[in-house]
């Protein structure tokens, strides 16, 4: 679970998103827009930096009603094995995914995700996991964030490095590099491995 002022900070900026997308006051505008600068305030703080202007820039550039953001992951095996990209941000390897897209479909979106990131195209065969990203041992980020697990079979393609990805590799279960922890776990790659084995397993969530 988050610290508990990542949580109180989290629910002031989205108390201040939310107040921003509907208040007709100009005083109240003033107000929500006060607490943003402070949800920054203590994002900054908790965090140990000494700029608060880029998280409140982050946090501006949110608008409308506040909701959890949607991360998909794609767990592709070939002969069980599992596909795996490297960042370029951290130089670390995670399942293919990222953020969905409006308009995408949350299978859509997976879908895309890793044809851009490893140069595969796959099918999605079932939704094997709905997570609170903060129940199960991430970083902690400034975002509330749900995300979907699906296991997908692989259907064609190559490899491809991409502008987000220097790397791509198949991968056992017992042979796995270095994780990019902010958006996968050992735990959560090896839950992959048993939906893998027993597809008939229904789907995980929280």
């Amino acid at each position: 679970m988050p610290a508990r002022w990542l949580e109180l900070a989290r629910r002031f900026q989205a108390l201040a998103q939310t107040g921003l997308a509907y208040c007709k006051d100009p005083y109240d505008q003033v107000r929500y827009e006060e607490i943003r600068r402070l949800a920054a305030e203590m994002l900054a703080t908790g965090s140990e930096l000494t700029d608060t202007a880029p998280i409140l820039n982050l946090l501006t550039g949110e608008i409308g009603y506040a909701t959890p953001k949607i991360d998909v992951r794609a767990a592709v095996f070939d002969q069980a094995r599992i596909l795996l990209v490297r960042e370029r941000t951290d130089g670390l390897w995670a399942l293919p995914g990222g953020w969905a897209d409006v308009g995408d479909a949350p299978s859509g979106a997976v879908i895309r995700e890793v044809k851009e990131e490893s140069g595969y195209d796959v099918v999605v065969k079932k939704l094997a996991a709905l997570y609170d990203r903060d129940k199960h041992g991430h970083p902690p980020i400034p975002f509330h964030v749900y995300k979907l697990f699906f296991v997908c079979e692989l259907r064609g393609g190559e490899p491809a490095e991409t502008l987000e990805t220097d790397g791509v590799g198949f991968f056992d279960e017992e042979g796995l590099p270095q994780l990019s922890l902010s958006r996968v776990t050992p735990i959560q790659i090896r839950h992959m491995f048993d939906h893998y084995r027993n597809p008939e397993w229904p789907t995980s969530f929280d």
